[in-house]
């Protein structure tokens, strides 16, 4: 009970505090209730005051702003009147800039032109048939008209053919690997360039197009102008005097082999110019056969134009692609898109055409110069096919979008040549295999024929151009080839054609040994040609070509010679005759030098040494006039004459020198071994 009135005491005292509270509490809100009817009577009055303001101002702001709309009507109409009224005086106000043309500054000009545009748009559609715009449109002509004129004087003013100094350098070093184009600054300046584009761009939201004609006809006289100063500067370089150097070109270089002249003119050497061949870099060591050459090379060495035309047709076709490479890339920004293919394939027509007639010329050379039967001529192809082969693709890449006849026309120029030199090739075999068997044109001491030399020397100069002369043939009979890879199908259509000429010449060669009286130098004849082929073969490496097709073609010329070796021996029959065993007069064992013979073996023993005596005189005196070039053919020969008739004239000198047939032994025993020996190392020495 104690404790449970302690609880009742403070119950009743908190109940008493919030008491207190909740009066505090209703004393607020009686306050806050005053406060609130104070705020919504001020807002109330402060809304009618709204209210009040914005019936007095609304009025006023509607008419402002109709004011405004009407000040910037007024303003726009302004605006617009000046705007048309400038339409109907800018001719007076941009005919003097006009009349001055584009000469006095681009920009300024351009943007004179263009108010007259858009003062021709106005007037054609507000104000047509009237004065004002007869004379704008008038202005406006001019100046367009002024325009073209300036792109035109542009081109023609600026414009430079590309030196040939800067073409020499292009051309040199791609000759080293190294990429090089033309810059367009040799063109055009490069501030020109940007004219020209600003101009071209102009004219052409014109609708004006005239100005590519202009651009082609000046930009194409200039192309071929960069042809002709590269041809004019490389002969101003051959006429100089020469520094160094042996000469690039091939067909110059066959020639100077074929003259007999003791000092050569070595001829100017241009870096870029094709490399010489190897077969004929190593002419110092072929053989050197008797007669002239003039069958092979006369007409070529009387024009000795077509030559360096060669050369320098090769180095044309080279500067011809780097010339409209550069060209493309000219036009890039003048010429519009949509016409570049049109415009470069008119642009370079003339130059293509001018290389192209260059190339007909050179073949109907050579065709001429095959019916003067001068095979040196259809040389002269070879580098040029060889050259355009090389080109071929690079032309195609740049005449892509051109029309067919124009990307066809270096592929038909090969062609052309391509037959052109395949028949002349044809016409070599059949010349060797008719060549005249004159006894005239024979050689009198049995050396190397000239049509031999000519023929090995012809054939050396495949030899460099083994996929050009073997694509050349394929061309007139691709299917007499066996089923082998692309790549090796030239070499062996090459080794056939080189193989059917050698079958010729073979032929030929045995035919005009028939023209030699004496079997001795027919024989001599035979084995100097036979091995002048084999050692040219040999030399210049054309039998790993021959080999392609007739593998055993060393055996066969090893047969050959082997076969003319033992014609020749036969010609020692008369001399052994008299000294071999067979002719033994009397038998002489046991015979001492006392011993006396009878009359008749006496005189068959004189005989036989007289015999020999005169044999020998003559087979010498022929044989030393016979001439063996090769000297390791020279002295096999001397050796196996030594092999051959020695024993037989040693045993019989043995046999008889010792008995008594004749009281004067100088008178018939005239020649001692040695003597024989100096007589056969004689042979083939016009000086022994």
């Amino acid at each position: 009970m104690e404790d449970y009135l302690p609880t009742k005491t403070e119950i009743a005292n908190k109940l008493q505090r919030e008491m207190e509270n909740l009066t505090i509490l209703q004393d607020c809100i009686q306050r806050s209730d005053l406060m609130t009817q104070s705020m919504l009577t001020i807002l109330n009055s402060f809304e009618n005051r709204l209210s009040k303001l914005e019936e007095t101002i609304n009025p006023i702001y509607q008419e402002t702003g109709n004011l405004q709309r009407r000040h910037e009507n007024i303003e726009k109409t302004l605006s617009a009147l000046n705007h048309v009224i400038g339409f109907y005086h800018v001719a007076e106000d941009m005919e003097p800039i006009i009349r001055d043309g584009p000469s006095s500054g681009l920009d300024n000009y351009l943007q004179c032109m263009d108010k007259l545009q858009k003062a021709v748009q106005y007037l054609t559609v507000n104000h047509n048939g009237s004065t004002e715009m007869s004379h704008v449109i008038s202005l406006f002509d001019a100046g367009k008209d002024a325009m073209e004129k300036e792109f035109r004087n542009s081109l023609s003013r600026h414009g430079r053919p590309v030196s040939a100094d800067t073409l020499k350098q292009v051309l040199t070093a791609e000759d080293d690997d190294i990429e090089m184009e033309i810059p367009l600054s040799e063109h055009l300046p490069e501030i020109v360039i940007a004219e020209l584009k600003q101009i071209s761009a102009w004219l052409l939201s014109c609708k004006s197009d005239m100005f590519l004609q202009d651009y082609i006809m000046i930009r194409s006289g200039l192309l071929s102008k960069s042809l002709i100063g590269l041809k004019d500067k490389l002969k101003v370089d051959c006429k100089e005097p020469l520094t160094a150097g042996p000469t690039h070109s091939p067909a110059m270089v066959v020639k100077q082999k074929l003259r007999e002249t003791p000092v050569r003119k070595p001829s100017k050497r241009l870096s870029f110019f094709p490399k010489t061949p190897s077969a004929l870099k190593k002419s110092g060591n072929t053989l050197e056969p008797s007669g002239s050459a003039c069958h092979f090379g006369s007409s070529l060495m009387k024009d000795e134009a077509c030559d360096i035309d060669t050369d320098f047709y090769i180095c044309s076709v080279q500067a011809l692609l780097k010339l409209i490479k550069s060209e493309a890339a000219l036009m890039q920004g003048i010429v519009p898109e949509k016409q570049q293919r049109h415009v470069f394939e008119q642009l370079i027509q003339s130059a293509i055409d001018q290389v192209v007639k260059d190339g007909e010329q050179i073949c109907q050379y050579v065709k001429r110069a095959m019916t003067r039967h001068n095979v040196a001529a259809v040389i002269l192809l070879f580098p040029v096919l060889h050259q355009l082969r090389a080109v071929k693709p690079e032309f195609e890449k740049t005449l892509e979008g051109c029309l067919a006849p124009t990307r066809s026309r270096i592929a038909s120029l090969i062609s052309m040549l391509d037959s052109a030199g395949a028949r002349a090739l044809e016409e070599f075999v059949d010349n060797i295999r008719n060549d005249p068997e004159r006894q005239s044109n024979m050689p009198k001491d049995g050396t190397v024929h000239e049509l031999t030399s000519n023929t090995m020397l012809f054939l050396e100069q495949l030899l460099d151009f083994c996929d050009t002369a073997g694509a050349m043939l394929m061309t007139q009979d691709p299917t007499s080839l066996p089923n082998v890879q692309n790549v090796e199908r030239p070499k062996l259509k090459l080794a056939e054609y080189i193989t059917k000429v050698l079958s010729s010449l073979g032929l030929n060669l045995n035919n005009k040994a028939e023209a030699y009286n004496d079997s001795a130098i027919k024989a001599v004849f035979l084995l100097n040609n036979f091995n002048y082929i084999l050692r040219s073969l040999r030399r210049t490496n054309l039998v790993t070509i021959v080999q392609l097709r007739m593998p055993e073609i060393e055996d066969r010329y090893g047969e050959l010679l082997q076969q003319q070796k033992s014609s020749y021996a036969q010609s020692w029959s008369r001399v052994l005759h008299y000294i071999s065993e067979n002719q033994k007069p009397v038998s002489t064992s046991g015979i001492s030098p006392d011993t006396k013979l009878k009359e008749k073996d006496r005189n068959l023993i004189k005989e036989k040494f007289t015999g020999f005596n005169k044999e020998i005189d003559e087979i010498f005196r022929q044989q030393k006039m016979f001439a063996i070039p090769d000297p390791e053919l020279r002295d096999c020969l001397r050796q196996d004459n030594l092999n051959y008739i020695m024993p037989f004239y040693s045993a019989f000198l043995k046999r008889y020198s010792n008995t008594n047939f004749t009281k004067n032994p100088e008178k018939y025993i005239r020649y001692k071994e040695e003597d024989v020996k100096r007589f056969i190392f004689g042979f083939f020495d016009a000086t022994a």
